[in-house]
């Protein structure tokens, strides 16, 4: 019994690293690893979607829709963000830095001044359940189910809608598809918007489970750039490849010398794929294919 708890519990860290590291960077894979825009206020549309969701789910409303509230608030600001600041940017990766840098500064402090320093949060739900002689909590398994359920959602979405077709071809060869009569700032506004609501759905299910401060995308930031750097610039074949490489050293490191051993891991990981494969993951796959 002793050793299939050690076995579960393995599995249950590698699944929580995982899920963490997938839903991190999904919505900045779409944002930088496709459209090329280094956006630095990626944490703080994460943060957007947790205080969104702790807010709704305090005046009344369930916790499900509340995470879906969050996220909706968060790609209506992303899209208004790339309307006003990031549409002039394309092709400027460097002003993209300094200016998502900007919104980032803007978006903590305001939240600091308005909001304060921390706020309540609404506390984990679903309780927990017992494996041998640990307890493991049940949010975590579906934290999990959802970091699958996104990458198979964005699979579907990009490959088998029209919509998908449209922001594939926007991204890849913007001038031929303006030119047979795509609307590419529509689309760019919506690509945009689909990775900030990716963000802000990430802030919204992790809310419960973390302290509600105005710096806390900073807690995801770090993860979500290693795993797109890792992943490369194809969000398929990239992110989920490299969420499971990082989530099999983040939680083996972990679970063996603890959390600071397992970040540091985590990086010295990073270093070694980008020094052999330059392009990540989902580069070497392309190759290896052609």
């Amino acid at each position: 019994m002793e050793f299939f708890t050690s076995i579960f519990a393995a599995f249950y860290q590698f699944g929580d690293a995982f899920a963490f590291l997938v839903l991190s960077a999904c919505g900045l894979a779409i944002i930088f690893g496709m459209m090329g825009v280094i956006n630095l206020a990626h944490g703080e549309f994460i943060m957007c979607g947790a205080y969104v969701t702790v807010m709704a789910t305090r005046a009344g409303i369930p916790l499900p829709l509340s995470i879906l509230l969050g996220s909706l608030v968060a790609g209506i600001i992303g899209m208004a963000l790339e309307r006003l600041v990031i549409r002039h940017l394309y092709g400027r990766p460097l002003d993209t830095i300094v200016a998502t840098w900007g919104v980032s500064l803007i978006a903590t402090q305001g939240t600091l001044i308005v909001l304060g320093s921390t706020m309540q949060g609404v506390g984990t739900p679903l309780g927990s359940f017992v494996v041998g002689n640990l307890s493991f909590s049940t949010y975590r398994i579906v934290l999990i189910f959802a970091a699958l359920a996104v990458l198979g959602g964005l699979y579907l979405l990009f490959n088998k809608t029209r919509f998908g077709i449209l922001a594939r071809a926007t991204i890849q060869v913007p001038h031929m598809a303006e030119g047979l009569g795509v609307n590419t700032r529509h689309v760019y506004a919506l690509t945009f918007g689909l990775g900030a609501a990716l963000a802000g759905l990430t802030g919204g299910l992790y809310a419960p489970t973390m302290t509600m401060v105005p710096t806390m995308g900073a807690t995801f930031i770090v993860e979500a750039f290693v795993t797109v750097v890792v992943g490369g610039a194809d969000v398929f074949l990239g992110t989920a490849p490299a969420a499971v490489v990082l989530a099999v050293v983040k939680a083996g490191m972990t679970s063996w010398q603890g959390q600071l051993f397992g970040q540091i891991a985590l990086l010295v990981a990073v270093i070694l794929v980008i020094r052999l494969l330059p392009r990540g993951i989902s580069g070497f796959i392309l190759k290896e294919r052609a």
